[in-house]
């Protein structure tokens, strides 16, 4: 367990989505009888934005096969409304563009439905605190992709728009290790600094680039060639 999450003294606030009720209740309650506070549910796409947006979840456990609204866009739409919000899909389906399309649409993680209760439980808490999870053997596919997204055209720049923030030293080490696809907890060990140090260098350097989420983070890394470093 990270440290951020061990230091914590009150349950990470989860909502749960899926159009299969059985499933739906079960994964609530499991999650519910190992210290989560279940702060909603919902069985399909409009209900879920609805909730999230009423309930104020910290993790989204999101499936993508919802009935009235795809599982990737209400992933966009409640990420848009709470950009502190964190979305780990859990979903029957390893397919990579299934992958692809949830990160792209602002996902933390990605999680296989064969999945133990054991591997959701440490998946939510890592997802909570801004980690990404992947199930095995996805985690390189994501970054494949990030690559594939940096080496494409960037838009052309807006000339009335300043010049972007200049990073300190720590922050462009935090993010070009961000950039090779390491989580909090691997560079926290690598420089040294505690879980929280990493994710606030992150969360200014987001602010400072005026980027939303990871993804996005990632992809200036590796326009400026910082992964390769």
């Amino acid at each position: 367990m990270t440290e951020s999450t061990a230091s914590r003294r009150d349950p990470i606030k989860v909502m749960v989505v899926d159009d299969h009720p059985m499933w739906r209740d079960a994964v609530a309650r499991d999650l519910a009888e190992s210290g989560f506070e279940v702060v909603a549910t919902a069985g399909d796409g409009e209900q879920a934005v609805r909730r999230a947006k009423a309930a104020a979840p910290e993790v989204l456990v999101l499936d993508l096969n919802l009935p009235g609204k795809p599982g990737v866009q209400v992933c966009k739409e409640v990420v848009a409304a709470d950009p502190s919000l964190r979305v780990l899909v859990l979903s029957a389906s390893g397919e990579h563009a299934d992958v692809l399309e949830a990160v792209k649409s602002g996902a933390t993680g990605y999680l296989l439905k064969s999945a133990s209760t054991g591997e959701l439980q440490d998946a939510v808490r890592r997802t909570a605190v801004g980690d990404p999870v992947f199930t095995p053997g996805l985690a390189g596919l994501v970054l494949g992709e990030y690559r594939r997204l940096a080496s494409e055209p960037a838009p052309a720049p807006d000339t009335d728009e300043p010049k972007a923030p200049r990073l300190t030293d720590r922050e462009t080490e935090v993010l070009r290790l961000v950039a090779k696809g390491l989580s909090y907890k691997q560079i926290a060990e690598r420089l040294v600094i505690s879980h929280r140090t990493v994710q606030n260098h992150v969360q200014n350097t987001l602010g400072k680039l005026q980027l939303h989420n990871r993804v996005e983070l990632v992809r200036y890394a590796i326009e400026r060639g910082l992964d390769d470093e």
